[in-house]
């Protein structure tokens, strides 16, 4: 998760599609323009498997001096020893 969110913060949209996983990745993906993010709490995370994981967090950024607040559940699986990103519940 927390690399994730690095990738959001530093623009790396391939790193993002690379750890998604295949089933649900888009073909492509487009990052806010002028997004200033400012951090990420993760509130809780728990094994749902051997190798299936989830993560709540909220990450805050600002774009366009707004501030917005990203509170999510996101579920992982481990495959071939990487996790990768399946989807998520917004809260």
């Amino acid at each position: 998760m927390r690399s994730r969110y690095s990738a959001f913060v530093l623009g790396l949209t391939e790193y993002l599609l690379a750890t998604w996983h295949p089933s649900t990745r888009p073909a492509s993906m487009a990052l806010e323009p002028g997004a200033h993010w400012l951090g990420l709490e993760i509130k809780d995370h728990r094994l749902t498997g051997a190798d299936s994981a989830e993560v709540t967090f909220v990450a805050r950024f600002r774009v366009a001096g707004r501030a917005v607040r990203q509170h999510e559940r996101s579920r992982f699986v481990r495959e071939g020893g990487r996790w990768l990103y399946v989807d998520g519940d917004v809260r």
